[in-house]
């Protein structure tokens, strides 16, 4: 509960920030840039070289691979039917198609699940949505914010990213373990546990209510998509099409489920991807999560 309590006191904190006139108005720039060449790196090299490679990775993985594959092709469909700016479009794939599945799965899997659900969610999370968000988010960001960037620029943008190096790095730790590498956790984990307060209180400075916005169509087929379409999809793939069972499985569509990703909003708000409506995908996401998660953990109970 106490990771929970946390996410709704920093983005409350950030929120009522905006209001002080002793904070800088344009902090939340800093504080994610923060988020990018501190926070993540220190999560990948704490998480990455703990995991361990199998055949056990696919339905999990399949989360985060497949989700992203699929608000993709939905949201890029509907920009064009509907002349959305790119902006837009790349908003809504991004915070649309990457879910939180750590620092608001973990604890709900936890809770739910115990010990052995955290080790699906960590699978679902690290080598999943960490590195889709690493490798194609920052893709999608890039060539929705800059319209069409030369190859070089795109690749350059990927392996220049923070985030990625150290997952490249994890991995190595991963192959080739080392007693310094396990030295470093306690650094690595204390860097990686910056990443919730520092992110949410940059979405709270960001947040802005407004009953008149243009976004709020937008705010609810983005949350309409990732809390209850995107779960339907992989229920009916995992449990109905591939007849799969067991607690992996429920985890995997649990995760599938968990509010716009934190990080995926930090992305797009770096980007100029429409920062507004990426805000308020995770300000009023993460609260509004908690009603459908209930609703699909009954769904998954009864069949």
């Amino acid at each position: 509960m106490e990771n929970i309590l946390l996410i709704f006191t920093c983005l409350t904190l950030g929120f009522f920030l905006q209001r002080s006139k002793d904070f800088p108005p344009f902090a939340y720039k800093s504080l994610n840039q923060f988020v990018i060449y501190v926070s993540l790196p220190g999560m990948a090299l704490y998480y990455i070289p703990k995991i361990q490679i199998g055949s056990h990775l696919l339905f999990p993985l399949g989360v985060a691979w497949i989700g992203f594959l699929l608000s993709y092709i939905f949201f890029s469909l509907m920009g064009r039917f509907f002349g959305w700016s790119r902006k837009l479009t790349g908003c809504l794939i991004l915070t649309a198609g990457l879910g939180n599945t750590s620092f608001l799965g973990f604890p709900i899997i936890q809770a739910l699940y115990g010990e052995k659900g955290i080790q699906t969610a960590i699978i679902v999370d690290q080598p999943g949505t960490f590195v889709v968000m690493a490798t194609f988010g920052i893709l999608t960001a890039t060539v929705y914010a800059k319209g069409t960037p030369n190859v070089k620029t795109i690749a350059s943008k990927i392996l220049l990213f923070p985030p990625f190096i150290a997952f490249g790095v994890g991995c190595l730790m991963n192959v080739f373990q080392h007693d310094f590498a396990n030295e470093l956790q306690s650094v690595f984990q204390k860097l990686g546990s910056t990443v919730t307060p520092v992110a949410l209180i940059a979405v709270g400075l960001q947040l802005k209510i407004e009953q008149r916005s243009k976004h709020w169509r937008f705010l609810f087929l983005g949350l309409g998509y990732k809390l209850l379409l995107t779960p339907a999809i992989f229920f009916v793939l995992y449990k109905v099409i591939f007849a799969a069972k067991g607690l992996p499985i429920d985890v995997s569509i649990m995760e599938s489920a968990m509010a716009p990703m934190i990080t995926s909003a930090i992305l797009a708000s770096s980007y100029g991807l429409k920062p507004k409506l990426s805000s308020m995908m995770i300000g009023i996401g993460i609260p509004l999560s908690f009603v459908t998660l209930a609703f699909w953990y009954l769904v998954l109970n009864h069949f």
